[in-house]
């Protein structure tokens, strides 16, 4: 079977979005999407501005019939966003508020990459959405806070809604800690695998995707 392939328009407006997924990654989350939104809504941990968002949304408006992609953030920017730490983008915060504020960036994005009606904005915690989500998962996607805290609280509140042969896709996993942080990978991904009920399907960069058995 042919690979699916995203339009260029919105392939050029992924790589174009304010974000930290590399293209081969995004086409990696783009393909998994296709291959699962038939049989249920995907869903995204951490929004950011929308550049993975228009990977999910590409592959729920391929897939059509009603395919969707909810995301969730609270966005206020993750601990690496705020002030003083790496990623911190100052074109990103409140004027009046001083805080950080991604959604209407987000909201533009997926405006301008007429993606609106693929993907929905869950505005809050991850913690709170989950502890009240009832809707099972043909793909997670978790890719939010990396303190610790966050990233336990991603695992155990969101990998029991993924469906039997659903995915679980996790970005930023480095097994060395030379690459990068640690809680993606000490407490997602290996948690997964030790749980018994994922095995790993794939791996390219960052990226890992497990299937739920």
């Amino acid at each position: 079977m042919t690979a699916p392939h995203m339009p260029a328009e919105l392939l050029a407006r992924a790589h174009a979005a304010k974000g930290f997924m590399p293209a081969d990654e995004g086409d990696l989350l783009f393909r998994h999407a296709v291959e699962r939104l038939p049989y249920g809504p995907a869903l995204e941990v951490g929004t950011y501005c929308g550049k993975s968002g228009i990977y999910l949304g590409a592959a729920a408006q391929l897939v059509g019939e009603g395919a969707v992609a909810f995301t969730v953030d609270h966005h206020r920017g993750s601990e690496e966003n705020q002030a003083g730490w790496e990623h911190h983008d100052t074109s990103l915060v409140d004027p009046e508020l001083g805080v950080m504020d991604t959604l209407p960036t987000f909201r533009r994005t997926m405006y301008d990459a007429g993606l609106e009606e693929q993907v929905v904005a869950v505005v809050g915690r991850s913690r709170t959405v989950a502890h009240w989500w009832t809707t099972p998962l043909s793909l997670l996607f978790i890719d939010g806070g990396h303190g610790e805290q966050p990233a336990r609280d991603d695992y155990e509140g969101w990998t029991p809604h993924v469906m039997p042969g659903g995915l679980l896709v996790i970005h930023d996993v480095f097994p060395d800690p030379a690459d990068g942080g640690r809680p993606p990978y000490e407490l997602i991904y290996w948690p997964a695998l030790e749980s018994g009920r994922f095995e790993e399907v794939e791996a390219l960069g960052s990226m890992r995707v497990l299937r739920r058995v």
